[in-house]
């Protein structure tokens, strides 16, 4: 049995200090609607999300399309880098990747963030055998996660990431078999 999960990581939001009520831009509105036809002949089955409002508003148009809830999960919310605003939130993240046993700015390190998503990736594929899921989520979690079944993925590969990204990861049973980019066709 494969099972097929697309993780995506939301489009482009509104800047706002309220990680959680953060709305996508009107740039970001836009890029979701168009991921409804990155998705046209494949139909998901289940669709997840973080509970932070602008993962949410990214794959709310798919939702729509095929008329599926979206079902919050938290274990899909960005990784919490630090409680306060960082003065260098770029020399942060660098540093927690150098150093993924160490946040030493008060949030989670790369190793605690994938102690908290691989489990539930699990879990969803014991519970969806054989189905097709769609995860709204961040770019940090998303690449912890990729990173955990391929180590190729890592803070460069994160510094390159889209804003809506969509990936694939494959699974026969509940053995990884690959990631891959999912693009829009021309």
């Amino acid at each position: 049995m494969t099972t097929t999960i697309y993780l995506v990581r939301h489009a482009h939001s509104t800047y706002s200090t309220d990680e959680k009520a953060r709305p996508l831009s009107e740039q970001g509105r836009y890029d979701a609607e168009q991921l409804t036809t990155l998705f046209e002949g494949i139909k998901p089955d289940q669709i997840y999300a973080s509970p932070y409002r602008r993962a949410i508003e990214t794959v709310q148009p798919l939702a729509e399309q095929y008329g599926l809830v979206i079902q919050e999960a938290a274990a899909f919310q960005e990784r919490l880098l630090a409680p306060e605003e960082l003065p260098d939130f770029q020399q942060a993240v660098g540093y927690v990747w150098e150093h993924p046993d160490e946040n030493p700015y008060g949030g989670e390190s790369n190793v605690t963030a994938q102690r908290r998503i691989v489990p539930e990736i699990k879990r969803l594929l014991e519970k969806h055998k054989d189905q097709t899921v769609v995860i709204g989520t961040h770019g940090n979690i998303m690449v912890l996660l990729m990173q955990h079944f391929d180590p190729a993925y890592g803070y460069a590969f994160w510094k390159t990431l889209k804003m809506p990204a969509v990936y694939q990861m494959t699974f026969k049973d509940e053995t990884f078999l690959q990631i891959e980019e999912v693009c829009q066709h021309n």
